[in-house]
C-alpha cells in the first residue's frame, strides 16, 4: 500500500515523511512512503497526504503549477475514493473558497469558507490576550468521536497548531473535531473518504502518530 505526500513547494515535507515513515514502522507495517510532485504517482497510489504551510493562495497556485495534479487528486480522491488526508493548508485546500488576502477558488471537497479567525468580542473585551496566528498546543474536543480517525483518543488531547486563518464548515457533520480559541475552531473535517486536520499530526507527538497509524488502517 503506497502513501503518497504530494510535494507542490507548500509543505514541511520532512517531517511529514518522517512521521509516516514511524507510523508505518510501528503499526508493523511495510507501505512505502512517497513524496512525490508527478500526477501519475498521486493516481495510482493507495492513499493521499496533502501538506500546506503558507498562505491559502500561493498553496493553491504551487498546486496549480504541478502539471496534471489537480486532475489527478480529483480522479483518485474523488472518483475513485481513494483516502485522503489534508494537513493545515492541504485541509483548507479542501474548502469551496479561501478569503486570504482576497477570494480563491478551493478543491471544493467540503462545503465551507476559510476565514482569518476572529477571537471573539468577549475575549478581547476580557483582555485575554489571544493572539493570532493561534500557535501551539491547544485541546481538541471530538464533534464526531465515533470517526475512525480517532480511534482510541478522547476529548482533551493536546495536538499542535500554527494558523491564522480557519475552516466553517456549512454542513455541520463535516467538523469532526474543533478547539476553543475564543470560540471554536475547527480542528478536523472530514466526509466519506476524505479527511483534513488543521493541527499538524505530524508535530503532535503520541496523538499525531496515533491519528496518523488510524489514517493507515482507515478503510472508509
Amino acid at each position: 500500500m503506497t502513501v503518497a505526500i504530494i510535494d507542490y513547494g507548500a509543505g514541511n515535507l520532512r517531517s511529514a515523511a518522517k512521521a509516516f515513515e514511524r507510523a508505518v514502522r510501528e503499526g508493523g507495517r511495510s507501505d512505502p512512503v512517497l513524496v512525490t510532485s508527478v500526477a501519475d504517482d498521486a493516481l495510482s497510489a493507495d492513499r493521499i497526504v496533502l501538506p500546506g504551510v503558507g498562505a491559502f493562495a500561493d498553496c493553491r497556485r504551487g498546486l496549480d503549477g504541478l502539471d496534471g495534479m489537480v486532475e489527478a487528486l480529483e480522479e483518485a480522491v474523488i472518483v475513485r475514493g481513494k483516502p485522503f488526508l489534508g494537513i493545515c493548508v492541504g485541509m483548507q485546500l479542501m474548502a469551496t473558497t479561501g478569503r486570504e488576502h482576497g477570494e480563491h477558488p478551493g478543491l471544493g471537497w467540503i462545503n465551507g469558507e476559510v476565514a482569518a479567525i476572529d477571537v471573539g468580542s468577549s475575549a478581547r473585551a476580557n483582555g485575554t490576550g489571544l493572539k493570532i496566528p493561534h500557535m501551539g498546543w491547544n485541546d481538541m474536543i471530538l464533534d464526531r468521536a465515533d470517526h475512525p480517525l480517532f480511534a482510541g483518543l478522547r476529548d482533551g488531547r493536546h495536538v499542535y497548531f500554527v494558523h491564522g486563518y480557519a475552516m466553517a464548515c456549512r454542513r455541520p457533520d463535516d467538523r469532526l473535531a474543533h478547539v476553543d480559541y475564543g470560540g471554536p475552531l475547527t480542528a478536523a473535517v472530514g466526509r466519506d473518504n476524505l479527511v483534513g486536520t488543521q493541527f499538524h499530526p505530524e508535530k503532535s507527538q503520541a496523538v499525531g502518530l496515533r491519528i496518523i497509524g488510524n489514517f493507515l488502517s482507515w478503510r472508509p
